[in-house]
């Protein structure tokens, strides 16, 4: 569960800035997206395996791949913003400028390209981080709990049980 929130909460947060920010996605920002739904499609995977059948092996390989998912997610994450903070150069996908246009296909974009900017400008930061450092920090968290849950027989559920 605490996957597939923290997927859905990161989503929404992305296009939240898209759409009411009006901060459009580069080619990476949407390379990053792309690992949260993997990851929600693994975790609803993982719970209907949990109820469905108590095989502790399937639920802990389940955990272990969306620990790799995530660590999937901090590395492109983690490239991103050393574009950004230009560490080092970007992909060609990500040379778009404000007056090209990249097509993000959510039902054809509702009809309409979206306008795309460069993979090393820097939209929005906090404290020194930019959406790309912060995604960064959340997938290396994700990473970790997932790790975690895979050597637990039942994951966080688990945990929070142990807490109290």
């Amino acid at each position: 569960m605490t996957a597939i929130g923290s997927s859905f909460l990161m989503l929404a947060i992305a296009h939240g800035f898209e759409r009411f920010g009006h901060l459009p996605p580069c080619a990476l920002c949407l390379r990053q997206r792309e690992v949260y739904w993997i990851a929600i499609t693994i975790a609803i995977i993982s719970l209907v395996t949990r109820k469905m059948a108590s095989d502790r092996m399937s639920v802990q390989a389940l955990n272990f791949l969306l620990a790799i998912t995530f660590g999937t997610g901090a590395l492109v994450a983690g490239f991103h913003m050393g574009v950004e903070y230009t560490w080092w150069p970007g992909l060609a996908s990500c040379a778009a400028g404000p007056t090209q246009t990249i097509s993000t296909d959510l039902l054809a974009a509702l009809g309409k390209p979206m306008q795309a900017q460069g993979c090393s400008h820097i939209a929005w930061s906090f404290l020194g981080l930019s959406m790309a450092g912060w995604n960064m920090v959340t997938s290396l968290k994700l990473c970790i709990y997932s790790g975690i849950a895979t050597w637990r027989p039942y994951g966080f559920m688990e945990l929070a049980h142990v807490r109290s």
